[in-house]
């Protein structure tokens, strides 16, 4: 009989504890709605900010100029036709900072789309180098993706990037899958080591370390000379990988 009450008991036990771990996960479960409800929000709230502005080259720096007086972080806007990207792009001292936050400072899981801190959009870089995350419900750098689809590429192959002192468009040309490699890893090629070009034979080393592993060929060249951008996110097939896609200003 005590033994039939023990046994009684611990169904008992577990059962509450199953319920325990139900509700707890439940409310997890909807914390993480609830945030990702609240980030995403934030970030369409942002993609909007440009939607109506006229397409004339002044007003759109004169907007980045009104941005950046009321939010500093914000060096300019990045645009690509045919995709959700449409955000401001922000920098700071590191390059950890945008992980997390929007141009306003605000904590957000999703961050911003940020220029690498060694560059300056003040200087004729060579190569601006952009980082942002992915987004599973299609915001941020999740669009930069589709170029992995070359058909993709030939309906949409310019970027446009605008700071309060131009406007520029840029033509893709190069799209890549790769990583981050470990430091002790030697005889491969890291694209995030190529910020700031300083000379030609950094330029063209860049350019052909990232001809030999693009995707596809576009037929398009570059030149010592003519600016690039690069765009770098996420890429989920390997461990620290990483999609790029690389373009050259257009005069």
């Amino acid at each position: 009989m005590a033994k039939h009450y023990k046994k009684i008991k611990m169904k008992k036990i577990i059962i509450i504890l199953l319920f325990i771990i139900i509700i707890s996960s439940l409310i997890i479960i909807i914390e993480r709605v609830i945030t990702d409800s609240t980030a995403n929000k934030q970030v369409k709230e942002i993609s909007d900010v440009f939607e109506n502005m006229a397409e004339e080259n002044n007003d759109r720096c004169l907007e980045i100029a009104k941005l950046r007086k009321e939010w500093p972080g914000v060096v300019g806007w990045l645009d690509i036709s045919g995709t959700k990207i449409n955000y401001p792009v922000c920098q700071t001292k590191d390059n950890e900072y945008y992980l997390n936050h929007t141009y306003k400072n605000e904590k957000n899981k999703n961050g911003s789309l940020f220029l690498d801190m060694r560059d300056s959009i003040n200087e004729q870089e060579q190569n601006l180098l952009i980082y942002g995350h992915r987004n599973k419900y299609g915001l941020m750098f999740e669009d930069l993706i589709k170029y992995e689809d070359m058909e993709f590429w030939k309906e949409n192959p310019i970027i446009r990037f605008t700071t309060e002192s131009t406007d520029e468009k840029y033509m893709i040309f190069l799209v890549v899958k790769t990583k981050v490699y470990y430091q002790d890893e030697t005889d491969i090629f890291k694209y995030y080591n190529f910020a700031k070009i300083r000379n030609k034979d950094e330029y063209d080393k860049y350019i052909e370390g990232m001809k030999k592993i693009s995707l596809y060929f576009t037929n398009i060249e570059a030149n010592y000379g003519e600016q690039l951008i690069t765009l770098s996110t996420c890429e989920y097939s390997q461990e620290n990988g990483r999609f790029v896609v690389v373009a050259k200003k257009i005069n």
